[in-house]
């Protein structure tokens, strides 16, 4: 056990010192992988923040249904329990004349003069059922119901759905698509150009390095001892590079909400933006730090695999 332990010290202190061996080789290839990490953490953000603005969205969007004064309790009840029962209604609120004009009243505040044309002995406002959908594509469904021939005769106008804030959800839908492809096409590019790079530069290492590594295995040592070294050489690069990206992430939110004093950037929501960041700053960070060491460590592996025609031994 104790040999163990000091076959894992002196491979770990090896690869910390290749690392400073091959400083500039090194530094080349955490730049790429920093724009990889960096990209990929700018995108599950900036997707959180999208999703957020959509649902923030959709939840003020409902199909109002305007009853006819002739409608009798029971109708209205019986339409009520029929719209309930749809598997696209998230909730229904029903408005009495009374709490219409209620509404109206609070929404109107500073307008005395529809407030004065509407009161209680005048009351124009129609009855009202308020259909929040689940999500915008049961609209349709929605009001497909609602305008059914035996719902229309209830209605004293036709049902009516926020046109302009579907348009704006279907908007940023969009946007946050486009947004997904760009970024894994983008992920996927620069992560083959981390993997190459790194590969490139552990095939440098190991040709510099030849002779010795040749020694090494003509003494009789085991392939995890010659090849840890460069694994440990580049789980630091993915370790720092992982570090960097969650720092320029950082840098960017506070350069936006102090110096730039903005709290949104177009369709992007930077307050919430930084906020979730912020609640989910070390759950990010693992998963940064987790894919820094996979690539690397990856990429590592297949380098000295093809370099040094190693051969896993049979157990």
């Amino acid at each position: 056990m104790k040999a163990k332990i000091t076959t894992f010290s002196r491979i770990i202190r090896t690869g910390m010192v290749n690392f400073v061996r091959n400083l500039w080789l090194a530094i080349a290839a955490m730049a790429i992988m920093i724009i990889t990490l960096t990209i990929i953490l700018f995108s599950v953000i900036v997707n959180a923040t999208f999703n957020n603005t959509v649902q923030q969205i959709t939840s003020k969007i409902d199909v109002s249904v305007y009853l006819k004064d002739s409608v009798t309790p029971e109708q209205t009840q019986a339409l009520i329990a029929q719209v309930k029962d749809l598997p696209g209604v998230a909730s229904v609120q029903y408005l009495n004349k009374q709490q219409a004009l209620e509404q109206y009243e609070a929404q109107n505040p500073g307008n005395t003069q529809l407030q004065q044309a509407i009161d209680e002995t005048n009351n124009p406002l129609p009855a009202t059922i308020h259909i929040k959908p689940k999500s915008l594509d049961q609209i349709d469904q929605i009001r497909s119901f609602v305008n059914e021939p035996t719902n229309v005769k209830l209605q004293s106008n036709p049902s009516f759905a926020d046109s302009d804030q579907r348009a704006a959800v279907n908007k940023i839908t969009h946007a946050t698509d486009i947004l997904r492809r760009v970024g894994v096409s983008a992920v996927i590019i620069f992560a083959f150009i981390s993997v190459l790079i790194i590969f490139n530069t552990i095939q440098m290492a190991i040709f510099n390095r030849r002779d010795e590594l040749q020694i090494m295995r003509l003494l009789g040592a085991s392939t995890g001892y010659i090849r840890g070294p460069f694994v440990v050489e580049t789980i630091i690069y993915g370790v720092l590079s992982a570090i960097a990206s969650v720092l320029i992430i950082n840098a960017t939110f506070v350069t936006a909400s102090s110096s730039l004093q903005a709290t949104s950037f177009g369709l992007l929501d930077i307050s919430y933006s930084q906020s979730f960041f912020q609640s989910h700053y070390w759950v990010l960070l693992t998963i940064q730090l987790a894919l820094g060491i996979f690539i690397g460590a990856a990429s590592s592996v297949i380098a000295t695999r093809r370099y040094l025609k190693f051969k896993t031994p049979k157990r």
